[in-house]
């Protein structure tokens, strides 16, 4: 049981971060579209290159984020398939495995 709320623990503490990661990534792309959108007035010298730049650059790394997502999503949802399609034709090499998992856990935390 303690084995079992380490890898849960872990896990969560993952995708927190995963989480926290991608929250951050879309408060700065809001925060940057809210200042382009507070300089629409000056198209003109510098800041005007700078406006247009950022324009192109936040445009990229939206599309970049989007298709990095939606392929990690689908390389999440191979993986589970295949994790699944294993242990329905293996249900006690499956079981043989967890429990050596287990084991070895356990044996490595009760070390500490």
């Amino acid at each position: 049981m303690t084995t079992r709320k380490a890898a849960d623990t872990e896990h969560h503490e993952a995708a927190i971060d995963s989480e926290q990661l991608v929250g951050d990534f879309k408060a700065l792309m809001a925060d940057a579209e809210a200042l382009i959108a507070a300089t629409a007035g000056h198209d003109d010298g510098v800041i005007g290159s700078i406006r247009t730049k950022a324009l192109e650059t936040l445009s990229s790394a939206k599309e970049n984020f989007s298709n990095a997502q939606g392929s990690l999503t689908d390389k999440a949802k191979v993986v589970a398939e295949g994790a699944d399609e294993f242990v329905h034709r293996n249900p006690w090499e499956a079981v043989g495995v967890a429990a050596g998992l287990g084991l070895l856990i356990g044996l490595f935390i009760r070390r500490r």
